[in-house]
């Protein structure tokens, strides 16, 4: 009779053993799910960082689509560009 419980708790904690490991590290278990869990919150992040980025530039190509005040802007910053008739003056300071 002893033989038998002891039989049974053995069987009892086992079966309890099989199903914590299912539960923590099986598949879909708490510690897979973590880790996917991680990998779509930095997914959204860089997703977020994108979209920003992305409304970025989307707005400079419509500026740069409406008027050619944006275009001559960006010329004469980027490609240091001047007019017909402008002087150019470059300022170098001394060290």
């Amino acid at each position: 009779m002893l033989s038998q419980r002891r039989l049974l708790v053995i069987a009892l904690i086992g079966l309890l053993a099989a199903l914590q490991y299912r539960l923590w590290l099986g598949d879909g278990g708490m510690l897979p799910r973590h880790r996917l869990q991680v990998a779509v919150d930095q997914a959204t992040r860089q997703d977020d960082a994108l979209g920003k980025r992305n409304s970025a530039l989307q707005a400079e190509v419509d500026d740069l689509g409406k008027g050619g005040q944006a275009i001559e802007a960006r010329a004469r910053s980027e490609l240091g560009m001047i007019r017909n008739g402008e002087t150019f003056y470059l300022v170098v300071q001394r060290n």
